[in-house]
């Protein structure tokens, strides 16, 4: 098994080091709390810390599902590309999310492209063969794993009731509250969200066009219930934005 042929490399301080780094890293993380400390010294033994740059992918689709991945920092997008070129993002993750589980079920090859929006994303990456002799051994992280994998199908329930049931400014609003609820920071009265997504992407997540979001957000900072800036929108008062 790829676990322990990683373990005979860690004679070396090196090697012993980065065991370390991994295990705090993993300490971070809600999904690996319940780990014994020699549990989540194998598991580091079949990870690598990943770096990607701005723009970049980190698998494609058709790409082999052999790794699943925990965002240490930096913002993703995980989504398809249409017949005809245009992007459709299904979900945008924020540090501490799992992704690209498809591996552990019986799918070979990646039906998705996962790339990172910012430019300092970091993750880890964990090959599946560790990561599912774990899900066997300790029933409690077994557990959390397929609560996590609940809970992101109902957030893909949730969010394809609201492609079918509400109106493009509707989903508009409503992606701005969730990311603020979610991310933002209170600044008095107001709401502060700092994020990394361009027009384009927010369209792209919203099923929308590009002209569509900025005439919602011009028309939200014209009734004086937002400002915005390219990487930043204030929101005056998060409970009334409609």
């Amino acid at each position: 098994m790829r676990i322990k042929k990683v373990k005979k490399m860690t004679n070396t301080p090196n090697a012993f080091f980065e065991i370390i780094d991994k295990v705090s890293m993993l300490r971070q993380f809600n999904l690996f709390t319940d780990l014994t400390e020699e549990e989540l010294q194998d598991l580091a033994r079949s990870t690598n810390i990943k770096a990607v740059g701005k723009h970049r992918y980190i698998y494609r689709s058709g790409d082999e599902s052999n790794h699943l991945y925990v965002l240490i920092n930096g913002t993703i997008k995980i989504g398809n590309t249409s017949p005809d070129g245009k992007e459709v993002i299904k979900t945008i993750l924020h540090p501490t999310a799992l992704f690209g589980e498809s591996g552990l079920g019986s799918s070979d090859e990646r039906k998705s492209f996962t790339k990172a929006i910012d430019a300092d994303v970091r993750l880890l990456q964990i090959h599946v063969d560790g990561f599912k002799e774990l899900m066997k051994s300790n029933f409690a992280f077994n557990l959390k794993v397929v609560e996590n994998l609940g809970k992101k199908i109902h957030k893909i329930e949730s969010r394809l009731e609201s492609l079918v049931f509400n109106d493009a400014r509707t989903r508009i609003v409503e992606f701005i509250k969730e990311n603020a609820n979610n991310f933002g920071r209170k600044v008095g009265y107001e709401m502060l969200l700092k994020h990394s997504l361009t027009q384009q992407d927010i369209a792209n997540f919203t099923g929308t066009s590009r002209q569509t979001v900025t005439s919602v957000l011009n028309d939200l900072r014209n009734s004086n219930q937002i400002y915005f800036k390219r990487k930043s929108i204030l929101i005056r008062d998060l409970s009334t934005l409609a």
